[in-house]
């Protein structure tokens, strides 16, 4: 079987690609004590004694608001040691599929954004997402960028596990009718975890070699507070969402109002398809209530 190299096993894509590539290949799955990529020689090394056929990387540096305030190692991590990530793949002959992300966007445009579009991130990780994207094209490697967004999965640190949280201390406190304020005009596609291992998984079964960057995220659009309402109905939580604009909430990192990506090129490349944003939350959902 073909040695699978999986970087990044411990968040919440990583959990997810970890069994289904593990069905693909003998597969050898690191986290960040085994390669931290704050380190990019340690990347090299992990690459060069592990000799993979397939580099999955799913690690990466995903603190937007604190990137502002570190952002040397934002760059380290998410730009630095993917360009040397991308010329040991290239040196040991391994094909690479690597995620990015729709804050590689300004957000400006009215229609969702297709990959010809010019790239201009607001904040530092945006920009380190970006400066990795490139460093990787650049290297040489057989790379494949997927830019997915609002990436969430039944555990970790994300929008639904934390509204869930909220939704359950309220309800213990007797005040789950009680105002939560979430900001709407940040418009985009929540995307599970788990469906953008499975979209990978596709994509890995038609992948004949392509370099470029394609956009993958799950199928339909809507606001912050949009999906907070959504999680709470789903999950029976009686909580009030309100409304709010940016500005009624400000962060150290500046996001996008348009997040919406155009993913017509991986369908019509690999015939792949993320199902709407809703059905995922609803799998989430049944997988954090097990």
């Amino acid at each position: 079987m073909a040695r699978i190299l999986l970087f990044g096993k411990d968040g919440q894509l990583g959990r997810a690609l970890a069994p289904l590539l593990s069905a693909r290949g003998e597969l050898v799955a690191l986290g960040r004590a085994e390669a931290d990529f704050a380190d990019p020689d340690a990347v090299k090394t992990a690459v060069r004694d592990s000799q993979p056929k397939l580099i999955v990387n799913a690690a990466a540096y995903t603190a937007v608001d604190k990137a502002e305030s570190e952002p040397e190692l934002a760059m380290r991590v998410n730009a630095w040691s993917v360009g040397v990530l991308g010329e040991a793949a290239a040196e040991v002959g391994a094909r690479l599929v690597h995620y990015s992300t729709d804050y590689v966007f300004d957000g400006t445009k009215a229609a969702p954004y297709v990959e010809e579009d010019a790239p201009h991130p607001l904040n530092v990780y945006g920009e380190s997402k970006l400066a990795g994207e490139n460093a990787l094209l650049d290297s040489g490697a057989q790379a494949l960028v997927l830019r997915t967004s609002w990436v969430y999965a039944a555990a970790g640190k994300n929008f639904v596990q934390s509204m869930l949280r909220i939704g359950r201390e309220r309800s213990a406190g007797g005040n789950s009718s009680a105002e939560l304020r979430i900001v709407d005009d940040q418009v985009g596609a929540p995307t599970s975890a788990e469906d953008v291992a499975a979209a990978t998984v596709a994509i890995l079964d038609k992948w004949q070699g392509e370099r470029g960057v394609y956009h993958l995220t799950a199928a339909g659009a809507v606001s912050w507070a949009g999906f907070a309402r959504e999680i709470f109905a789903q999950a029976g939580m009686a909580v009030q969402v309100v409304p709010i604009a940016s500005a009624e909430y400000p962060t150290a990192a500046r996001r996008p109002r348009n997040s919406r990506l155009d993913c017509a090129e991986v369908a019509r490349e690999f015939g792949v398809r993320l199902p709407a944003w809703q059905n995922g939350l609803r799998r989430v959902l049944a997988e954090t209530h097990k």
